[in-house]
């Protein structure tokens, strides 16, 4: 992964776009945005010394903000000693080129501020995997002559064919990386669906939503684990997996995510397609709420849209609105739990109605259960125990012919895994009545 080398905290300014005549809501939504930039930008080690709006009414496709703004702001930085100019939204090749021209600060856009940022936080080898593999595929279009740092990435430079320029060896290396780091992804992908597949007899919970709303604190609570929290964008991006029981006995699976944002960079999400498999994956989704943040429901429509994106708006899911504790307008709590039923308010941090979440995902567990008569062999004691992992066993009758007759409570999915379970110990279909 590419590394930034500095001593010191970069001075940054940030530059936003609104649309000309846009209404109130829509300029709030573009300085909201910056602030989110801001967090990003202090997240990844600037200092932002300066903010920028620029009002347009169509983006410029060679500066993106006009040649005179792009001027001036390029004078701003060498008045204010700037390292980094940073753009709200993702900037093409040739804009960033032309930027670059104007100026000695570095030109960085969204996408590539928070490539950097998972660079920084990734710990595993499947993250730093996926990370780097997204930072390769964002970089090969943007690769200029000026670009001499990968180098060091990849062990140096080889030895250039007849005619062929230093650029296109560049090139033809990061495509080389590309490859491997594709085959490497797909061997971490084989890992992670085995170890899914150890976990199909279980009910998992897959908690989602905006980053820093709280998912990391929220399965540690649940949990008793000790996975890194801090308060910053992206503190986690391994998905954390923990288990944990109900108060019926029950076991369940807890399944933590990277937290989603707006304008989540498209090469990130393609690189971390097996991390995100994860969500696919479950039974239930807990879709984490920072009820405290001014924007939440801006944020919960991005979470939306992501998972829109992945496949997965139909699942079963619950609204988790945390640091209820700090929320000031107690009344807004009767107009949100209407809009976005099923819901609950908690406090992760204080473990306020945790049991309440509890009793919510039991009772999602338990929602379209059916009730299913089972025969075994009375020595098929992995086979019941199997039973009892999948779903509630209401009774079980012992036989004097060695038969044992089983009643379990069980989701839809479920009972089709019982019955695949029995047709696979059994080879007969007779056993279900």
């Amino acid at each position: 992964m590419l590394e930034v080398l500095q001593n010191h905290r970069e001075r940054a300014v940030l530059v936003g776009v609104a649309g000309g005549g846009l209404s109130r809501a829509g300029r709030y939504e573009t300085e909201d945005s910056l602030v989110e930039l801001g967090l990003l930008a202090e997240t990844a080690g600037a200092e932002v010394v300066d903010k920028v709006i620029q009002e347009r009414a169509r983006i410029d496709p060679t500066y993106y903000i006009g040649r005179g703004k792009a001027e001036s702001l390029a004078a701003l930085a060498e008045e204010q000693n700037l390292d980094v100019i940073i753009f709200d939204n993702d900037l093409s090749p040739a804009q960033m080129k032309n930027l670059g021209a104007l100026t000695e600060a570095k030109i960085v856009d969204r996408s590539g501020l928070i490539l950097d940022i998972f660079a920084r936080r990734a710990r595993t080898r499947e993250a730093r995997t996926q990370v780097e593999l997204a930072q390769l595929r964002y970089l090969l279009p943007r690769l200029t002559r000026q670009w001499t740092h990968f180098s060091r990435q990849v062990g140096g430079i080889g030895t250039r064919g007849p005619g062929e320029t230093q650029l296109e060896t560049d090139r033809r290396l990061i495509r080389n990386r590309i490859r491997q780091l594709e085959k490497e992804l797909e061997s971490i992908e084989r890992q992670r669906r085995v170890r899914r597949q150890h976990r199909e007899e279980v009910f998992k919970v897959a908690l989602v939503g905006y980053t820093n709303a709280g998912k990391s604190t929220l399965l540690n609570a649940l949990t008793g684990a000790e996975t890194f929290v801090e308060d910053r964008l992206f503190a986690t991006l391994d998905p954390a997996v923990r288990a944990t029981t109900l108060a019926d006995h029950r076991r369940i699976v807890l399944i933590d995510t990277v937290g989603f944002i707006r304008k989540l960079p498209h090469h990130l999400v393609a690189s971390f397609k097996s991390t995100l498999d994860e969500v696919r994956d479950a039974d239930l989704l807990l879709h984490v709420i920072d009820v405290t943040h001014p924007g939440f429901e801006a944020q919960v429509n991005v979470v939306n849209d992501v998972l829109k994106d992945l496949g997965v708006a139909d699942y079963p899911r619950l609204h988790v609105f945390n640091k209820v504790d700090a929320l000031h307008e107690k009344g807004q709590v009767a107009r949100l739990r209407e809009e976005f039923a099923p819901s609950i308010f908690i406090s992760a941090r204080r473990g306020i109605f945790l049991d309440e979440l509890k009793k919510q995902i039991a009772l999602s567990l338990a929602a379209g259960a059916t009730e299913l008569d089972v025969e075994l062999a009375n020595g098929e004691s992995a086979l019941l125990a199997k039973l009892h992992a999948l779903g509630q066993v209401i009774h079980t009758d012992y036989h004097p012919d060695n038969r044992v007759s089983v009643r379990v409570r069980a989701t839809p999915v479920n009972v089709q895994k019982i019955k695949h379970l029995i047709a696979q110990n059994h080879h007969l279909e007779n056993n279900f009545k």
